[in-house]
């Protein structure tokens, strides 16, 4: 499935929309160059659980917990990983299929220990529709 997003906002929304359907236990794969609107993504996403605290790419940090929501969020940032066995160290096992939502940026850093049935979502830019524009493509695995 492929949408526009013509600004910020369309894709604030288009998280908050796919936010407000999970159940919990899904993972979501975020692929996209700096910049490209992967943590505003995830802030409507946030929004769409019933999250308000601040929402912050955990570049430092790889994962922030978010609690307050109607489901649990555990938003990965893996742009800083090095090898996958350091997601061991944070308990990335175990945030996965559990009752929460796992959202992670730069999966590809961990390409071999991602689940087979994670939803990948690409953010690209098109300079030839504006500079705010983004292609917003979720793949759900078959």
């Amino acid at each position: 499935m492929v949408t526009d997003s013509y600004n910020y906002k369309d894709t604030f929304e288009y998280g908050r929309k796919l936010g407000e359907e999970v159940k919990g236990g899904e993972v979501f794969l975020l692929y996209g160059d700096l910049g490209v609107g992967k943590t505003v993504f995830t802030q409507g996403f946030a929004a769409g659980l019933g999250i308000s605290e601040p929402v912050v790419s955990p570049t430092f940090t790889v994962l922030k917990e978010y609690y307050e929501g109607r489901l649990p969020l555990f938003h990965f940032d893996c742009y800083r990983v090095e090898d996958s066995s350091e997601m061991e160290e944070i308990g990335f096992d175990d945030k996965l299929g559990g009752e929460g939502v796992c959202l992670i940026e730069w999966p590809g850093q961990i390409d071999d220990i991602l689940p087979g049935d994670a939803v990948k979502i690409t953010i690209e830019k098109d300079p030839e529709k504006g500079f705010d524009y983004r292609r917003i493509t979720m793949c759900h695995p078959e």
